[in-house]
């Protein structure tokens, strides 16, 4: 069976026509992953047993006649979402042996839709990075260049979708952990709004800025897998329902700070002709200013480890996690160093004498940064730019230099900062992968997706 650039769309088709059953697409998926991962890297586990089941159960729903679009389809899960009795892991030595309790509750969402899940992917420890070069295991190459990075944090499910290793996968965003692996690797990914998709059941970074979504082969599928995770759950307060307007205009923002020095010239090319481009469709282009941008970056590294300081202090290998002799010495020994400096940092920026003069003054410019967007959204429907300033860099290019690997990610983190939804799509080329990224009005997920849609068509 051929399952290269196989869709949800396509794959869909070819079970309700009968083409092939789910058992007969698990196992050419299975066996795609035995050859392929040798080198890749993208899976931590994968779960051979629960997949073929649930391939069985799914082909008995396509005869009862029970099909959803995501029934009897394989697909990936990032290592930090939960799946009842599966090890998660996090990526960290710390959850090495850890066997989920219970589902995610978009894990159960998919289940109930009769989805197949293949495995969980690798991702930086605790989704802490912008390369998948900090997780505890082993580093994920880049399908298009096996001497390059996937990207981060979850790079390990951008490489299983662009490897078609399984036919779309799930990430999570905390400042661009899913749309900046799927530039690197030239595929589809999409961070909805906050508070769309529950994140019960997901292990904790930035509480405030986390958000699940879905890395696929092109915009039509990222909306399927969005509408059937979406919506109101009663184990996360902050998910919420609502009714999406319809656009009435296509209006497009260029914000001027987003060509600056240390873009790359050929994204910078890449971007400049996707404008034209939209052009050409009808858009209209209009300049835009994002003046708190500079501060966006210094801003989301002072509130993000605040809240994985936090969130973190469970991981003591008393109720999680690995116990040797006290919580001091299982910290010590089984967080990685990336863990550990957003740990410290974290606690510094919270600690008596420097909560006002960091915390309290990250939290006023991160509205200052909301602002911006509600200003800019005033005139445009959509704002357009790159997705990362770099190509995708060498393993171990920037591992020694902290700076130049959080800047991969100064174009996505003002997003999560302003709880609004953003896509990456990939610019038509030969060359290394460059992404697109296109943000959205809060609860316009159909507004971004439709122009995003116009574009990869």
């Amino acid at each position: 069976m051929k399952i290269e650039n196989l869709t949800i769309e396509s794959a869909h088709e070819g079970l309700k026509n009968g083409d092939f059953t789910s058992v007969e697409l698990t196992n050419a998926y299975l066996k795609k992953i035995e050859e392929k991962d040798g080198e890749i890297k993208a899976f931590v586990t994968v779960t051979k047993d629960l997949a073929l089941r649930q391939a069985k159960e799914a082909d008995e729903m396509i005869k009862r006649g029970e099909m959803t679009m995501l029934t009897g389809i394989p697909c990936a899960l990032k290592d930090n979402l939960l799946i009842e009795g599966e090890k998660c892991t996090a990526s960290s030595k710390f959850l090495e042996n850890y066997i989920a309790q219970y589902n995610a509750t978009i894990v159960e969402k998919l289940k109930k839709q009769g989805a197949v899940f293949l495995g969980k992917t690798n991702l930086d420890e605790f989704a802490m990075g912008s390369s998948c070069e900090n997780s505890a295991f082993f580093k994920t190459k880049n399908p298009r260049d096996l001497e390059r990075v996937p990207g981060g944090s979850s790079g390990g499910s951008a490489a299983s979708v662009a490897s078609d290793m399984c036919v779309y996968a799930l990430g999570t965003d905390t400042g661009g952990s899913i749309r900046q692996p799927a530039s690197f690797c030239g595929v589809v990914g999409f961070k909805p709004t906050y508070g769309t998709v529950s994140r019960n059941g997901i292990i904790a970074f930035a509480s405030s800025l986390d958000q699940a979504g879905p890395i696929t082969k092109n915009v039509a599928d990222a909306q399927i897998v969005f509408d059937a995770i979406k919506g109101l759950d009663e184990y996360d307060s902050t998910t919420v329902e609502y009714t999406e307007k319809e656009l009435d205009s296509f209006k497009i923002g260029v914000p001027k700070e987003y060509f600056v020095d240390g873009l790359d010239k050929e994204v910078e090319k890449s971007i400049r002709e996707v404008i034209e481009q939209y052009k050409k469709m009808g858009a209209q282009i209009v300049d835009i200013s994002l003046p708190h941008m500079e501060y966006a970056l210094a801003c989301y590294y002072i509130i993000a480890p605040a809240e994985a300081s936090a969130n973190l202090a469970r991981f003591d290998g008393l109720r999680y996690g690995q116990n040797i002799d006290g919580i001091i010495s299982n910290r010590t020994k089984y967080f990685g160093s990336e863990v550990k400096k957003r740990i410290m940092l974290g606690t510094y920026t919270l600690s008596s004498g420097y909560y006002d003069a960091f915390y309290k003054k990250a939290l006023k410019v991160r509205t200052l940064i909301k602002n911006d967007f509600d200003e800019a959204f005033k005139k445009v429907d959509v704002i357009l730019g790159p997705t990362s300033p770099s190509l995708p860099f060498k393993i171990g290019e920037k591992q020694e230099d902290p700076m130049a690997m959080y800047l991969s990610d100064i174009y996505t983190v003002s997003v999560n900062l302003a709880g609004l939804p953003a896509i990456s799509i990939p610019f038509k080329t030969d060359g290394l992968p460059i992404g697109i990224h296109l943000i959205g009005q809060s609860f316009r997920e159909k507004a971004l997706l439709n122009i995003a849609n116009n574009y990869d068509r």
